[in-house]
């Protein structure tokens, strides 16, 4: 069972000045999933080498046993440290595709061609695809067989809205999570803010928020097994 892992390059927070990028525990999370599960990850992005960290994910606050866990596992930091480039990656040998989020993949992923090329093969060829809070917006671009949006019909979660305005970047996105989804014709739904909700949708399962992270990955593992 190997599975790929896609993290953003991007780490400019809009015009603010401040820094971003994936989100630790929508990494750590899923990461430890798979690879208790005996899965192979591997980690890639658009830039290659080292995938930036949003800060604020490091913070006190938002440590769980898995970002700890990773913070202290030398293999994961090597891993973490040396990204594949993702347009030299190809689908063939995975048995999934999964996108962490955090605000950096609004900026790159969403527009990566690579991506989006990885994300119409797997759908094409019934490989599994989870992608959590953020990172549902990688979908902006990505076409069903039929040239219509990937998402159109289909049932998604993803950062909603209320968790946006709460988190003070509504006007610094490039778009919302949300509204992007439901513009593409998406049956878009959502829990309690910051709690954990799942959609799946065949082999397409997404998560709202941070503390989706864990549940997501098990739904995509349960659709390996």
């Amino acid at each position: 069972m190997k599975i790929l892992v896609v993290l953003t390059s991007h780490d400019r927070l809009g015009d603010t000045g401040e820094k971003t990028g994936f989100w630790l525990e929508e990494l750590a999370a899923p990461y430890y999933v798979f690879k208790d599960a005996g899965a192979e990850v591997v980690l890639a992005s658009p830039g290659g080498g080292r995938a930036p960290r949003a800060p604020k994910s490091g913070l006190a606050d938002f440590q769980t046993g898995a970002t700890r866990r990773f913070d202290a596992d030398p293999a994961a930091g090597a891993a973490l440290a040396a990204t594949r480039r993702l347009a030299g990656v190809s689908l063939a040998g995975f048995d999934a595709l999964f996108f962490p989020g955090g605000h950096g993949p609004l900026w790159d992923l969403a527009e990566d061609p690579a991506s989006i090329a990885l994300i119409e093969a797997a759908v094409r060829d019934g490989v599994p695809v989870g992608a959590v809070c953020h990172a549902p917006g990688v979908f902006r671009h990505a076409k069903a067989a039929d040239g219509q949006p990937l998402v159109r019909g289909r049932s998604v979660t993803g950062f909603s809205n209320s968790e946006e305005d709460a988190v003070g970047l509504t006007a610094v996105v490039p778009f919302l999570v949300e509204d992007m989804l439901k513009g593409h014709g998406a049956r878009y739904s959502k829990g309690a803010d910051w709690q954990p909700y799942v959609v799946e949708d065949g082999r397409l399962i997404t998560g709202q928020n941070p503390a989706s992270s864990e549940a997501t990955a098990q739904a995509l593992l349960r659709q390996l097994r």
